[in-house]
């Protein structure tokens, strides 16, 4: 089976003062047609990076420099500007992280919502206008017609990001990223937002790369897991693979630090030591190995993404991968790290 996005040694660089800063270090990854693929790991990790490369929104200074993006088998890369607006918005969408300073906060949301028909489709004015109504009731927004005449700021954050979510959908796209679409929002909204994409995903049956650091809502929402650190893809597998049997130290570590129903409220939280490195573009062997407990000598060489055995499907298509010589010595014993 083709995949709708495939990513191939992906190597994005920023360009500085004092040289090139690598952002991302040869990822590798896929979506299938209606998977929702979930990509996770601390601030800074790269995942947002990743994500704006897909969509060729890496802004000044950044440039991907090695790697292949492919969508339906067409490379994005090799896209001009005008090939490439034809795809985004119709084929490729994204909701960004933050909503207000991603909608324009001088047009009204009904101009904003039918900019993107106006670009994508051949609807008449008052077609737009009808169809802007309707995605934003199907987006939860009960008093569309008010909305469309308001103004960013005029909203709370989750009407803005139901707006976003409008806006991304609006010409059906068959992939959607969305990159933390529920950051700045408060428990109650977040889940609503959540069960608004999950719905319109199976109505619309599309793919949806999510981005996020939030454990549960990837337990909630995934058919396969990334998890990332440090520009490098560190852990894949499908949601199972990765809740029940976490291979690398740092998937393990994320796992500790989310609280349970279940634990002892006397008992303290499980944090993981230090923070992600800079400049990890220069770093050699385990990028991970200066906050892991389990590191020894062997973990300064280089760390390749090998396929370990799956313990939940023996499915050849569902893959477990790590970057972690311990782990993969450690499967091959039959014990655990």
């Amino acid at each position: 089976m083709s995949h709708i996005l495939e990513v191939r040694g992906l190597q994005v660089a920023f360009a500085g003062e004092r040289g090139n800063t690598i952002g991302t270090d040869r990822i590798d990854f896929f979506v299938d047609q209606g998977e929702t693929v979930c990509l996770v790991g601390e601030s800074g990790c790269g995942k947002s990076i990743t994500s704006l490369a897909v969509m060729g929104l890496l802004g000044r200074g950044g440039r991907v420099s090695q790697g292949e993006i492919l969508f339906n088998g067409r490379n994005l890369l090799k896209m001009d500007r005008k090939e490439l607006d034809q795809v985004r918005g119709k084929e490729l969408s994204m909701i960004f992280q933050d909503p207000l300073s991603s909608l324009n906060p001088v047009l009204t949301i009904g101009k904003q919502l039918e900019e993107g028909l106006k670009a994508h489709t051949e609807l008449e004015k008052e077609e737009r206008r009808k169809r802007a109504l309707d995605l934003l009731g199907r987006a939860g927004i009960r008093e569309a017609e008010a909305v469309m005449k308001k103004y960013p700021h005029q909203l709370s954050g989750g009407m803005r990001q139901r707006v976003m979510i409008a806006m991304a959908l609006s010409c059906q796209p068959s992939l959607l990223i969305a990159d933390e679409p529920t950051t700045a929002l408060d428990v109650t909204i977040q889940a609503q937002i959540m069960n608004l994409l999950r719905s319109l995903k199976r109505e619309l049956r599309m793919s949806l790369l999510l981005i996020t650091h939030d454990m549960g809502l990837v337990a909630q929402m995934a058919d396969r897991v990334m998890v990332m650190y440090a520009g490098q893809i560190i852990e894949e597998g499908t949601v199972f693979e990765i809740f029940d049997h976490p291979s690398h130290p740092y998937t393990k570590a994320l796992l500790a630090a989310v609280p349970s129903m279940e634990q002892n409220p006397e008992k303290m939280l499980q944090a993981i030591e230090g923070t992600v490195p800079e400049n990890y573009g220069q770093m050699t062997g385990c990028r991970f190995r200066d906050r892991c407990p389990y590191r020894k000598q062997g973990c300064e060489a280089p760390q390749e993404l090998e396929e370990i055995k799956a313990e939940e499907t023996q499915k050849a298509q569902e893959l477990h991968r790590v970057r972690c010589w311990r782990a993969k010595e450690a499967e091959q014993s039959g014990r655990t790290l």
